[in-house]
């Protein structure tokens, strides 16, 4: 059967079975990832300016613009999709959804994140969002099939989020916001290396250049691996010089980074799927812990700011100054 009789249109699948196909296209795993981060920028940013509309508006918008540019991703490459096991049963490969449906849904859904961005943050947040996509799509896809570098095109584009959200609440980039780029970048260096080692002999298949794809011992994959995660260390620690976490945030992002670098250490002297597997999950573990360290030493909890929008935190600006009492009246002739 050719694969123009096969593909259904998802409208026409029973609502589950549409819900699931959509997920797989949005990436929706990966987009909660976004979601997690931006909100993160936006609740730890200095910002007196914050909002429960801005949050939701920011959050959700940076969520639509993360789904599209998945979507458009897939769309480029359902050949190399087709050729990988990991891979081939995704929506677009597999003939269970047109692509011409994706095309348009992807456009919109951009279209439609970034003016929430926008229009619930501002025009730098916006910037950042459009950025992203672009990047994603036109960048860091076309260079899969061609250099190992793609991965620091897209850990580009995962790093922006956070700053995302720092921008939509404080309409600028402070060095917080690059400290946060910056944890986001390096994170998915480990992260993804180790996917890419476990998956290597498929990604082969795909014809993607990545790099455990080329260094067929893994002396280099390993040692990047394991540079990078040390590295976490101080790049955490400069969230404390920078104001954007306090010292419980210290010494649990240096628990948490050692943590991290022992499995990469593994990694590094083992060079097994196993090892690597465990490096993998061992990231996924310390993002969402590292984050809520980061919120959670923000600052002290505070109901009134939690009500006026200010994402719990007291550090939204100077206490109010109390007015100065009337002098008292120094002509004795007004003293009664």
């Amino acid at each position: 059967m050719s694969s123009a009789a096969s593909t259904t249109s998802s409208v026409d699948q029973p609502l589950p079975r549409a819900f699931a196909i959509w997920s797989a296209l949005s990436k929706a795993r990966l987009s909660a990832l976004v979601v997690m981060t931006t909100a993160v920028g936006y609740a730890v940013a200095p910002s007196v300016e914050r909002s429960w509309e801005g949050f939701l508006g920011t959050v959700i918008g940076t969520a639509l613009a993360a789904a599209s540019a998945a979507m458009l991703n897939q769309l480029a490459e359902i050949r190399r999709d087709a050729l990988m096991e990991r891979t081939r049963s995704r929506p677009l490969p597999a003939g269970q959804v047109a692509p011409a449906l994706v095309l348009t849904v992807g456009l919109v859904t951009a279209y439609a994140g970034v003016s929430m961005v926008g229009l619930f943050g501002n025009g730098l947040a916006a910037a950042l969002t459009l950025g992203t996509i672009v990047i994603y799509v036109l960048l860091y896809t076309p260079l899969k099939p061609v250099t190992t570098l793609n991965t620091l095109v897209g850990a580009v584009t995962g790093a922006t989020p956070p700053m995302i959200g720092w921008a939509a609440a404080t309409g600028g980039l402070e060095p917080g916001a690059w400290v946060l780029g910056g944890l986001l970048f390096v994170w998915q260096i480990p992260h993804f290396f180790a996917l890419a080692w476990m998956y290597r002999d498929d990604y082969r298949r795909g014809g993607f250049a990545m790099l455990p794809v080329l260094d067929q011992t893994g002396r280099i994959t390993s040692e990047t691996v394991l540079l990078t995660s040390l590295v976490l260390v101080p790049m955490a620690l400069l969230g404390v010089i920078f104001g954007v976490a306090g010292w419980w945030f210290a010494g649990g992002a240096c628990v948490l980074g050692l943590w991290l670098s022992a499995l990469a250490f593994r990694f590094w002297r083992l060079r097994t799927t196993a090892a690597a597997r465990a490096v993998f999950i061992g990231s996924i573990i310390y993002l969402p812990l590292l984050l809520v360290l980061v919120v959670a030493d923000r600052g002290a909890v505070s109901p009134l700011a939690a009500v006026r929008g200010g994402m719990f935190f007291a550090s939204d600006g100077p206490a109010p100054l109390r007015p100065e009492p009337a002098p008292l009246p120094s002509d004795p002739a007004l003293v009664p």
